[in-house]
C-alpha cells in the first residue's frame, strides 16, 4: 500500500502543478486532493520541493515513452523523424495541454535553485539524447557529426513548437516545424 500512496501523492501533485503551477500549487492542496493526512504526505516526501522533482522525472518518462511509442508506429527513416514533431499536434489537442513543465517549472523557482534547475537540466538532456538515438538509427548514411546536428535541430524545433503553441494556444507553431523539418530531410 505504501508504494501506492506514494504513486497517489505523485499522481495528484502532479496534476495540480501541471494545471495551476508549483507556486500556486500548495501541500494543503495536495493534501487535500489525495485524501490523506499531512503526516502521510511528509513520509513519502520531505517537502514540496522533493515532489516537484519526482513529478519533472515522472513526466519526463512518460513524454519519452509516449513518443517513443508514436514515432515505432511509424516507418523507419524520415517518417519517425518527423513523427517526434507530429506527436505535438496530438499533445497539443489534449483537453489538459498547458505547455513544457520543465520550463513552466524553472520560470517559477529562484534562479539561485540548483536543485530543480540541475533537474531540469538533466531531464532536457536526456530527451536530447533521446532524439540524437533516434537520428542515428533512421539515418545511418549520415556522418556523426551531421547526425549530432540533425538532432539538436529536431530537439530546437520541438522546443521551439511546444513553447509557442502555449503561448499563442495554435496548432501553426508545429506546423510550421513540421514544414521546416521536411524541407531540411528532403535537401
Amino acid at each position: 500500500m505504501k508504494n501506492g500512496t506514494r504513486r497517489h501523492i505523485i499522481e495528484i501533485a502532479s496534476e495540480l502543478f501541471y494545471k495551476n503551477g508549483y507556486n500556486s500549487t500548495g501541500i494543503n492542496e495536495i493534501i487535500k486532493e489525495s485524501g490523506i493526512a499531512k503526516a502521510t504526505l511528509y513520509n513519502h516526501f520531505k517537502s514540496k520541493e522533493d515532489l516537484l522533482l519526482v513529478y519533472l522525472d515522472v513526466k519526463d518518462n512518460e513524454l519519452i515513452k509516449h513518443i517513443k511509442e508514436f514515432c515505432n508506429n511509424k516507418p523507419m527513416g524520415n517518417n519517425r523523424l518527423i513523427a517526434v514533431l507530429e506527436f505535438l499536434v496530438f499533445f497539443f489537442k489534449q483537453d489538459n495541454f498547458n505547455g513544457c513543465w520543465c520550463i513552466r517549472s524553472m520560470a517559477e523557482v529562484p534562479k539561485e535553485n540548483q536543485r530543480v534547475r540541475l533537474k531540469i537540466k538533466s531531464n532536457k538532456k536526456k530527451f536530447l539524447d533521446f532524439l540524437q538515438q533516434l537520428v542515428i538509427e533512421n539515418k545511418p548514411e549520415l556522418s556523426l557529426t551531421k547526425q549530432e546536428q540533425l538532432g539538436n535541430q529536431l530537439y530546437l524545433l520541438y522546443e521551439g513548437a511546444l513553447t509557442e503553441s502555449h503561448i499563442h494556444d495554435a496548432v501553426w507553431p508545429i506546423e510550421t516545424s513540421i514544414v521546416i523539418l521536411k524541407d531540411k530531410l528532403k535537401g
